[in-house]
């Protein structure tokens, strides 16, 4: 399962669905447009669809997922978007498809209609297999398994690499000091292009107003130049954001250029850099940088599984790198990038791998390697010792004194006892108000604070002029104050109602002398 609940696009989409997912990209000038891929190999599309980006074949913007059928079964490698927003994605045979805005030609098909469904891009790529795409914010380019690369679109800084600053109607091999080079990564700043080859040499092109080509000046280049600078160093990955470029090495250090008006650079100040710096990362080895083109957010993942972040974070400019609890770059630019979209196309391996909290939900109540089993009104329930005696100081001191592998439990409902036990599981209860009540009295007896507060929500949430008197007699007889005072509250505000139910009529002597006291205080029975 693809983890996507931090992009609000998502939200509406329902569990099942959700858990289905194994890539998905979020873009637009909002992050209000989304394509997922799921297990089946189903392609969705949901947003509001500017300039037809979403692929459906028309300009309607949609709440709900939408198929891609000419996307279905193709298998996407790589995807990246411009800010149209137009988007290109590379298939595992190698094609290109693009659609969306094509104002300048982005789209590669040797005109400038916008294109509502995705099209195969085939001029001069029909004989190469595609392995990676990348996008500017209105040009892009295509890196093959030959180590070649195309450039098409938007070309007013020499963007495309052509030698000239006309717009490429259709991919032209990027040559010149590339000819019989070989590359292995490719990356677009908003108005420029960059290129890591297989010798860790990297090269840019394109618009250099603020160093973000690293060659020491601030001149727009309309062929590749290698970065010089880098003599020496092996470059593995490069990242550009919207005017900004981060490199990683392979030794793990991270070297940055451009803009730095946000401190996006990591250098602590917000001078712009023409020439690649060194980022102190407090000697961390890096395996991952990450920025995109729409903003002026860097991140970069250590060795050790830490996540930094800096730049332009939620309106803030952090000019060094910050420690962050995420534990992926992807999260940074979920939480902190504006606008919050996504630099890259999230993937999760199609295998059976289980985070630990999904293991131990998978396992409770199975028999097969569980060693005590509770006994409540006759049935059975079948847990683990060792996670027992962890989750719970009342089973620690139990299981301590015993070498049962069967308990009896005549103080609860099974329904209760249950509930109990798959909370200490998996940290949530899923039960009615009415029977939370019974967990209640169970948390309160085992003195489990957590577990008692989750109850009082639960009956918060399911409260009604029906039941309200039941779940104020609970959180009286439960001493729980904060419920208590809720379920008072209502009573009063829905005093007509509930004086009429059943619950009112059979409530304790005691109780309703209570209730009517400090109703009455309350101002319940002013005319």
């Amino acid at each position: 399962m693809l983890d996507v609940g931090k992009w609000p696009v998502f939200a509406l989409l329902p569990p099942e669905e959700l858990r289905l997912i194994r890539q998905a990209c979020v873009f637009g000038s909002a992050a209000n447009e989304a394509l997922y891929v799921t297990v089946n190999d189903e392609v969705f599309a949901l947003g509001t669809n500017c300039s037809g980006c979403l692929g459906l074949g028309d300009l309607q913007s949609t709440i709900e997922p939408r198929r891609i059928d000419v996307l279905c079964g193709k298998k996407i490698v790589s995807l990246s978007y411009g800010t149209g927003p137009h988007v290109v994605i590379a298939t595992a045979d190698g094609e290109v498809f693009a659609w969306g805005h094509n104002g300048y030609s982005q789209l590669g098909n040797g005109t400038t209609n916008h294109g509502l469904t995705p099209a195969l891009v085939s001029t001069n790529l029909l004989s190469k297999r595609v392995t990676e795409v990348a996008c500017g914010s209105h040009h892009t380019i295509a890196l093959t398994t030959d180590g070649e690369v195309y450039a098409w679109g938007y070309n007013n800084s020499g963007q495309v690499g052509s030698g000239s600053t006309a717009n490429q109607p259709t991919p032209r091999r990027v040559s010149s000091c590339l000819q019989n080079k070989v590359v292995v990564n490719i990356a677009c700043g908003q108005l420029c292009s960059m290129a890591v080859l297989d010798n860790g040499e990297i090269y840019g092109w394109g618009y250099n107003c603020n160093g973000q080509l690293g060659l020491g000046n601030n001149g727009n280049q309309q062929t590749p130049c290698r970065i010089a600078a880098l003599q020496g160093v092996n470059i593995v990955q490069v990242a550009c954001g919207y005017a900004h470029t981060l490199a990683l090495t392979d030794e793990g250090f991270v070297y940055a250029w451009g803009a730095n008006s946000y401190g996006q650079l990591g250098t602590g100040n917000k001078s712009n850099q023409a020439l690649p710096t060194l980022i102190n990362t407090d000697k961390e080895r890096m395996v991952e940088v990450a920025a995109c083109h729409t903003s002026h957010t860097s991140a970069a993942k250590t060795q050790s599984g830490q996540v930094l972040m800096w730049g332009q974070c939620r309106g803030q400019a952090v000019a060094s790198p910050h420690l962050t609890h995420f534990s992926s770059t992807d999260d940074v630019f979920a939480c902190f990038a504006t606008p919050a979209v996504t630099w890259h196309l999230l993937s999760v391996d199609g295998d059976d791998y289980l985070t630990v909290a999904q293991s131990l939900k998978k396992e409770f109540d199975s028999p097969e390697i569980s060693d005590l089993k509770f006994l409540v009104d006759g049935k059975c329930i079948h847990v683990h010792k060792a996670l027992l005696k962890i989750r719970c100081e009342h089973f620690r001191a139990l299981l301590n004194e015993t070498d049962e592998d069967a308990i009896e439990i005549h103080q609860f409902s099974y329904l209760v006892y249950r509930a109990f036990l798959e909370y200490l599981y998996t940290d949530t209860i899923n039960l009615p108000p009415e029977d939370a009540i019974g967990l209640l009295d169970l948390a309160t007896f085992y003195r489990e604070t957590r577990l008692k507060r989750l109850c009082q929500e639960t009956i918060k949430r399911g409260i009604s002029e029906e039941n309200a008197i039941t779940l104020l007699s609970a959180a009286v007889k439960y001493e729980a104050r904060d419920l208590e005072e809720f379920c008072f509250k209502f009573c009063v505000n829905h005093l007509t109602a509930v004086t009429q139910t059943q619950a009112f009529a059979d409530m304790d002597h005691d109780l309703l002398k209570n209730f009517i006291s400090k109703a009455s205080r309350y101002g319940a029975f002013k005319n």
